[in-house]
């Protein structure tokens, strides 16, 4: 574990600055502090196949420990035990469990899919999203789960089988325009974007920052804002989306949301009310940076020992 010194030493000083320029003091050292070391494995109870219970009692015949997370039934904190180490048991290779980010778990209990909706995974690989999803609406319904890659659009497709998603049809195809394609459509859509990957820096792994750049955010700004106005026109009226990324700068999330708001005929909802209260209170969760009201009702999960940095708004289409 190194030290927040240390940490501001490794990682890339632009980006150092700019968290200076966006945040307090106080605010800044959580985040380095969070980037200082290794995360716990978590991971997620693929209820299509298992349930916390069955799974509890695996672990523990197998002598590893865990925590529960209070926020989310079907999540694991394992305190002794690697990915690659958890990847070795049945049930990781019948399904059972997905590997998944805390963080990454929360955009999709935000959207809180339901059964028999219509849903839109937009830039959907390699599915950590979308089998939550299907799980969280029982395997009823439908969702259409895009990906542009079309290597990572196989290892999606390879996940849904895995994890016995039978309601998500995978495509391969440019996300800017399936909203044409599927006007006013869906009930729900998860617009989990491509982004600089803020959130995931690792001083200890060079390998977690050392393709971000300033030009970088700039670029992800601009398709991050054709990806909304696609998934805004796939949204049918009165219908919610959930966007989220797991970087930091405002550039990529607060003034995205002031450029929907401007742009789009949309408004921001509340996220309190749509998870758990621990969770909208965490320490490791601060409000969005903003002057404007509606925007501070987006959330920023700031990067720990057991959660990436996240940021997650919930938008309704007028």
């Amino acid at each position: 574990m190194l030290s927040v010194l240390e940490v501001k030493r490794k990682l890339p000083k632009v980006f150092v600055d700019k968290l200076y320029e966006n945040f307090s003091p106080l605010t800044v050292d959580k985040i380095l502090s969070g980037m200082s070391g290794e995360r716990n494995t978590t991971l997620r109870v693929n209820t299509i196949k298992s349930n916390i219970q069955e799974v509890m009692n695996i672990l523990k015949q197998n002598a590893i420990k865990f925590d529960r997370v209070s926020w989310y039934n079907d999540a694991l904190i394992l305190k002794n035990c690697t990915e690659k180490q958890i990847q070795k048991l049945e049930i990781y290779e019948k399904g059972c469990i997905y590997l998944q980010s805390l963080s990454s778990m929360i955009p999709p209990l935000v959207l809180n899919p339901k059964e028999n909706e219509k849903v839109l995974d937009l830039t959907a690989a390699p599915g950590s999203k979308t089998t939550q999803m299907a799980a969280m609406m029982n395997n009823k319904g439908y969702i259409f789960a895009n990906e542009l890659d079309r290597l990572r659009c196989e290892r999606l497709k390879y996940n849904l089988e895995k994890q016995g998603a039978k309601i998500v049809e995978a495509n391969n195809g440019r996300g800017e325009s399936i909203g044409k394609q599927y006007e006013n459509y869906f009930d729900k859509v998860l617009l989990d974007a491509p982004c600089s990957g803020e959130g995931r820096f690792l001083a200890t792994d060079a390998r977690t920052y050392k393709s971000w750049s300033e030009r970088t955010v700039k670029e992800l700004a601009k398709l991050q804002k054709k990806l909304l106005k696609s998934a805004y026109l796939a949204l049918r009226p009165c219908g919610e989306m959930v966007y989220s990324t797991c970087t930091l700068n405002k550039e990529e999330n607060e003034e995205i949301l002031e450029w929907t708001c401007n742009e789009l005929d949309i408004e921001i909802l509340d996220i309190e009310a749509k998870i758990a209260k621990d969770v909208a209170t965490s320490k490791n969760i601060v409000p969005a940076v903003s002057d404007i009201a509606n925007i501070k009702k987006a959330l920023r999960i700031l990067p720990s020992k057991e959660t990436e940095g996240f940021f997650v708004a919930r938008l309704r289409k007028k």
